[in-house]
């Protein structure tokens, strides 16, 4: 990871705009159809979260505005992409999780099984600082209609979250929300990644 010159970035104007914004987050949601990713799940034994995660991590690889981040006053350019999630560990809390991403599902999945079973046992934080983090949070036990992240002034990274799928007949939909800093993208990027992340959840192919 490097830092640039904002100026010499396309995000040039939104950094002049939104860098100094008491509230720079916008939030869109999105109802996905999951129902292969359900369907996949089942047939393979993954996990429906892993494959989430990774078809966000794919979806988002192939995006520049994910691998540029406002962090603190600078814009820092990283050359990999992480994906967190949120993991209940054995003292009864929750710990965060960065797994690195990679184009491979099955190495994606080992690594997923492995760290998030580090952190359950551990209780310690896996962070991948070298990385531009994806944050997700899944509240798979409950229904819910949408969610807005906390913005602390810390953390930029974009960040979604979901709860418990629905089912209507043979369909699966899964409401999501998706969290972003306006100097990293702007709302049509934002829902431009929406969409694609839905045609990569429909053509998903597992090994």
């Amino acid at each position: 990871m490097i830092e640039v010159n904002p100026q010499e970035t396309t995000r040039a104007y939104a950094f002049d705009m939104w860098m100094d914004a008491p509230m720079p987050m916008v939030t869109l949601f999105k109802t996905l159809d999951v129902t292969r990713l359900v369907r996949t799940s089942r047939r393979t034994g993954l996990k429906f979260n892993m494959l989430m995660c990774w078809c966000i991590g794919r979806t988002a690889s192939r995006v520049k505005e994910f691998y540029l981040l406002p962090v603190g006053k600078k814009l820092i350019r990283y050359d990999q992409l992480a994906v967190n999630t949120i993991v209940a560990n054995r003292e009864g809390e929750v710990s965060s999780c960065d797994i690195p991403y990679s184009d491979d599902l099955r190495q994606f999945n080992a690594d997923y099984l492995r760290l998030t079973r580090q952190v359950a046992e551990s209780c310690t934080n896996h962070d991948l600082t070298d990385s531009m983090v994806i944050g997700t949070s899944a509240l798979a036990q409950y229904e819910i209609d949408g969610a807005v992240g906390m913005y602390s002034g810390v953390f930029n990274n974009p960040f979604l979250i979901w709860g418990r799928y629905k089912r209507r007949w043979w369909k699966r939909t899964l409401m999501v929300s998706f969290q972003f800093h306006h100097t990293q993208m702007d709302g049509a990027h934002a829902a431009r990644f929406l969409n694609e992340l839905q045609e990569e959840i429909k053509r998903i192919e597992t090994p």
